[in-house]
């Protein structure tokens, strides 16, 4: 019963519960940042739940981590989310939200008690040619060894704009390592070396076992049924505020050239309203979403490439606040090469098992234990 998180007041609690019980809190965006954001203003802020509101452009929340449909009408899941033991700010946020299948138990009891219950273990995790691949060696040189410990201790500074394919021979990305690393992270040689490096970084403890995915952990169920669903209905108990199909336009910012936002301008069922900011209320944004302009297609029709101008309001809300000001990063580096960046899913409902049994055979793997084969 972990979600019972804070047992003993900490000093200045009743100072905090008096300092931030009327002011107010508003979200731009409607996925985990927000969701989280606003579960730990209520949990450790002390704010008053009806104090804070989340705008979301769609008719659902939850961001990227989606799920939806039935055996009957197909289930769509544009992506999935690996996690693992050491997401420690996750499960610091979910040992507070109540599982919805046990109200005794906390959404991480339930993910750790799933996690170890079914242990991924892969034994097939690259196939070349219809047959199994030997991925006991990550088949990497000397030199790419010496090129990825650079990679470990060269500051981003320095690393500046560089692509994976500048900092790697041409030979790199025919190892096993790239071709097992580059799937399970959606990675492509033209991303940022930076970000290759952070991922590095954060996952190096997963190296031991990398070939088997050992360490990768998943949700009981996709993960907007076993984290989103909870985490928004304990949310709507505390009275938080949604606002659906609300796409925040515009923000007007202090005149004096600040970042402190005065007024927030938004469109609901094709209503233009405004929302004035008190000086001591809070408001956070998420600028950019990997999912913003997302398209279904079906056995018949193909998803549609939606240009940016067409794909939602996260980026040209990112755009209106950063033009003149630099401080707020630069969307054109994320929207602005569609080309590079798009990526499809497909999420394939079967009416009988046949095709699972010959995945199993073939792999070794019981379903939903070997992770990712590539």
């Amino acid at each position: 019963m972990s979600y019972n998180h804070q047992t003993n007041k900490p000093d200045g609690f009743e100072q905090t519960r008096s300092q931030n019980s009327n002011r107010k809190a508003y979200f731009v965006g409607g996925g985990i940042a927000s969701l989280a954001g606003a579960a730990f203003l209520i949990r450790d802020g002390l704010f008053s739940g009806e104090n804070i509101h989340i705008f979301e452009e769609l008719k659902v929340t939850g961001g990227s981590l989606d799920g939806a449909g039935s055996a009957n009408s197909s289930y769509v899941i544009r992506g999935g989310r690996m996690i693992e033991e050491h997401y420690v700010c996750t499960y610091d946020l979910f040992a507070s939200i109540p599982a919805l299948t046990d109200q005794t138990k906390s959404v991480k009891d339930e993910i750790f008690e799933f996690s170890q219950k079914y242990v991924s273990e892969s034994r097939c995790r690259l196939v070349r040619d219809g047959k199994k691949v030997d991925v006991s060696s990550f088949e990497l040189s000397e030199k790419d060894r010496l090129d990825l410990l650079a990679l470990l201790v060269h500051s981003e500074d320095s690393l500046g704009a560089k692509h994976i394919d500048d900092w790697f021979s041409p030979e790199f990305f025919k190892h096993n390592f790239w071709l097992m690393w580059a799937t399970m992270f959606a990675f492509q040689p033209w991303h940022s070396v930076v970000e290759l490096k952070r991922y590095l970084l954060r996952f190096i403890q997963l190296f031991p076992d990398f070939n088997k995915m050992s360490g990768v952990w998943r949700t009981p169920y996709n993960q907007y049924d076993s984290m989103i669903l909870p985490l928004i209905t304990w949310l709507q108990k505390q009275g938080v505020n949604f606002l659906l199909n609300a796409e925040v336009t515009g923000l007007d910012f202090d005149l004096e050239g600040g970042q402190s936002v005065q007024v927030i301008r938004y469109a609901c069922d094709a209503e233009h309203n405004t929302i004035t900011v008190a000086p001591n209320d809070l408001v956070f944004v998420t600028l950019g979403c990997m999912t913003e302009g997302s398209s279904l297609g079906s056995m018949t029709t193909p998803a549609i490439l939606n240009s940016k101008e067409k794909s939602g309001g996260a980026w040209s809300l990112w755009e209106n606040i950063a033009k003149g000001r630099p401080e707020f990063g630069h969307p054109a580096v994320f929207a602005n090469h569609i080309e590079q960046t798009k990526w499809q899913s497909f999420t394939v409902t079967l009416n009988d098992p046949a095709f699972f049994q010959f995945i199993e055979a073939f792999t070794g793997n019981r379903a939903g234990t070997g992770g990712l084969f590539t």
